[in-house]
């Protein structure tokens, strides 16, 4: 659910809010925000997207286990007490492939353990090629961290690894580490994103081992990114039911409950993975998420800032924390949170999106359209995004550009709903009127309660001069939203083209109520004068000229009243 809020999120999808032709009298919805599936995330999504009382960050947190550190070895018995029975070198493998941590890795293994086998050069690449970074690697040869070449950074740091793996199996007796078959294939499929070929091999390995339960945790986790919820909740269920002090299977199981908005199996679950394990970073992001999802925004950020304090680089995390200080309303924290993400991730699309919502929110429009346009490259197809993007750069009013990227947009996905609305107000700056009525036409079709969407048709049809069926759109607008002054004075309008004055007098004068400013006040003027009622329309004419001396028409007309008045016909 990362909503690209996407941007919601996500994820993850409506357009922006219009201005000008849209005003902002008609509530739009928002940008997709992303909260999309961690790797994690919708989401814009995005989340996409999105809301609700706040409790405070102690009060929701007193039911939480206690803030203490287990030992290493505590950790550890707990979770070994449920481990699978694999090997140890294809246990991590499928740790990996879990989406398990690198860190938490090395906490599920503690701090004393060895491989009967050595690592070897060959099977440090399988490793890599599975998820594993330089630090898990030397981890698992027994590299010590401290040696003076550790605090080497970059792609250099896995050929250090590899080294040190290299010089301590040559000197070894012992057999080397077989990272090569099932395991090692799976967590390789997975890290590449190929889920079917992963899935397949998975289900392969569970015909001969059926309660493996960290096999069924696996499947559970490729299921869930495939966004297979139901599929997913039986897995992760029935890996819980082989390993039930696994923290990790209940942890996925929240996320998973999170992700069908059950916000209180959700936090049980959590709950649950953190009374097995209280120094669990994901688990504590999943009991944010929990939190959120109940609109506990307060201690969503609290359960976040637990997380960061046993897994500082998480950007996941960070990401999250963004879509909930967005939503609390607060900006600044959600920007500086998605800018922690993406100093960890930089290919993060998700963040990259969400960073321009808020950006956009804020009306830094250029900014915006430069994190927009970022993510696009990360991810060219994700559709939320060039959404959001086309409707930033018609709040900038560029209207070629977001054209084309409109087009681009129904190019690739011909069944997108937004944008429209945003189109229609290209082409009317365009004085395209016939395409921007086609435009709408399909905007209306979409959300038929769209009360600004019939108000600017109602606008272009005058315009194109089809007064009796702008006559029958604005009639829509109004009842749809009886509070638009722009409505009404636009439903007067074609009703005075039409010579319905009588009508139109009502339309003017309910406009006046909601919105009393010079221009209400001059066109009920002149529909008065149409109907030979010079006197109330040079009073009329009076309010409208003291509302805007600058005006020089409203002066001009109160000279013709005043002429017709005392020289009528």
């Amino acid at each position: 659910m990362k909503r690209c809020w996407v941007s919601g999120l996500l994820i993850l999808l409506v357009a922006l809010p219009l201005a000008g032709l849209l005003s902002a009298e008609q509530g739009t919805p928002g940008p997709v925000s992303l909260h999309t599936p961690a790797p994690k995330l919708l989401f814009s999504e995005l989340a996409s997207s999105n809301s609700s009382s706040n409790s405070s960050a102690s009060g929701a947190s007193s039911s939480e286990p206690a803030s203490r550190e287990p030992t290493l070895a505590g950790a550890q018995s707990s979770e070994k007490s449920s481990a699978p029975t694999c090997s140890g070198v294809d246990q991590v493998f499928l740790w990996l492939a879990g989406g398990i941590s690198n860190a938490r890795i090395q906490r599920l293994a503690g701090s004393d353990f060895r491989l009967a086998c050595h690592i070897t050069p060959s099977c440090a690449r399988a490793l890599e090629k599975g998820g594993a970074d330089p630090s898990l690697i030397r981890f698992l040869a027994g590299f010590d961290p401290s040696h003076k070449e550790a605090s080497q950074k970059g792609a250099g740091q896995t050929k250090l690894a590899a080294s040190a793996v290299q010089q301590k199996s040559a000197a070894a007796s012992a057999s080397s580490c077989k990272c090569v078959g099932p395991s090692a294939e799976i967590a390789a499929l997975i890290h590449a994103k190929n889920f079917a070929a992963a899935e397949e091999k998975l289900h392969a390995q569970l015909e001969s081992d059926p309660r493996n339960g960290l096999l069924l945790f696996v499947l559970g986790t490729v299921l869930r990114r495939e966004d297979r919820l139901d599929e997913s909740f039986d897995a992760f269920s029935d890996s819980a039911h082989v390993m039930p002090a696994f923290a990790e299977t209940h942890g996925e199981l929240s996320y998973n409950f999170y992700r069908s908005d059950d916000a209180d199996n959700a936090l049980a679950e959590a709950r649950t993975a953190l009374s097995i394990d209280p120094a669990n970073a994901d688990a504590y992001r999943f009991l944010g998420l929990a939190h959120y999802a109940d609109g506990h925004y307060e201690a969503a950020l609290n359960a976040y800032e637990k997380s960061l304090e046993r897994e500082p680089d998480n950007p996941d995390v960070y990401f999250d924390m963004g879509i909930t200080q967005r939503d609390k309303g607060d900006l600044r924290r959600a920007a500086i949170a998605y800018h922690h993400a993406l100093n960890l991730r930089p290919d993060y699309w998700e963040a990259h999106s969400n960073l321009g919502v808020v950006l956009r929110d804020e009306g830094k429009l250029d900014e915006a359209a430069v994190e927009f346009r970022t993510a696009l490259r990360l991810k060219p197809d994700e559709a939320s995004v060039r959404s959001n993007l086309g409707n930033t750069l018609c709040d900038k009013e560029d209207f070629d550009k977001a054209i084309v990227e409109f087009k681009e947009l129904y190019r690739q996905l011909p069944d997108w709903e937004g944008g429209h609305n945003c189109l229609a107000r290209a082409y009317m700056s365009k004085r395209d009127y016939p395409s921007a009525i086609r435009e709408l036409r399909v905007a209306i079709a979409q959300n038929p309660a769209g009360a600004a969407e019939y108000r600017v048709l109602g606008q272009a049809l005058l315009l194109t001069g089809a007064d009796e069926e702008a006559v029958e759109v604005l009639r829509k607008a109004v009842v749809l939203n009886p509070e638009s002054a722009l409505g009404h004075h636009y439903l007067g309008t074609a009703l005075v083209n039409t010579q319905a004055l009588a009508e139109a007098e009502k339309e003017f004068r309910e406009a006046v109520r909601l919105q009393p400013n010079g221009q209400n006040h001059y066109s009920l003027a002149a529909c008065l004068m149409a109907l030979n009622r010079y006197d109330e329309a040079l009073g009329e004419l009076e309010i409208a000229s003291r509302l805007d001396p600058q005006e020089n028409l409203y002066r001009t007309r109160m000279q013709e009243a005043a002429r017709m008045i005392t020289n009528p016909k």
